[in-house]
């Protein structure tokens, strides 16, 4: 009788220590938008994960990094940061890093450096970029 007891507690205890299910029901997810792989285009239907960027120089989708790379110019510090320049005729289009859109530089004859503004990209040892006299970037 002791057993069946002690059997009949331990059964009562487990049931009550044992998590209660909630009889409340829960809201239905909202289905997830299937995302297609490639669907990135922007306004110009460059696709942005292949690594394609619009270049108003060339008038088509463009891969920068297969263009001429600039690196960030010395100064004692440790930079991430590169620029891209693709050339067409006297007009170099130069992407930065930090500007949104691309910066289109123009230059009078064969020799000359490509300028807009403040900036100038001077073909010399490769070439070497300036804003407002102070270089930015130089590269090969």
């Amino acid at each position: 009788m002791k057993k069946l007891f002690l059997f009949a507690i331990i059964v009562t205890a487990a049931f009550s220590c044992a998590k209660k299910v909630s009889q409340e029901k829960t809201p239905a997810k909202e289905p997830q938008k299937e995302k297609i792989v490639g669907a990135d285009s922007d306004a110009h239907g460059c696709k942005g994960s292949a690594g394609y960027t619009w270049s108003v120089l060339k008038k088509e989708c463009i891969r920068v990094f297969e263009g001429i790379r600039l690196n960030h110019a010395e100064d004692g510090k440790t930079y991430t940061t590169v620029a891209y320049v693709i050339f067409e005729g006297n007009k170099a289009e130069l992407f930065l890093d930090t500007q949104k859109g691309s910066i289109i530089l123009e230059r009078k004859s064969e020799g000359d450096s490509w300028t807009k503004d403040d900036y100038q990209l001077i073909p010399w040892k490769g070439y070497v970029l300036k804003k407002a006299g102070k270089i930015l970037y130089t590269g090969q």
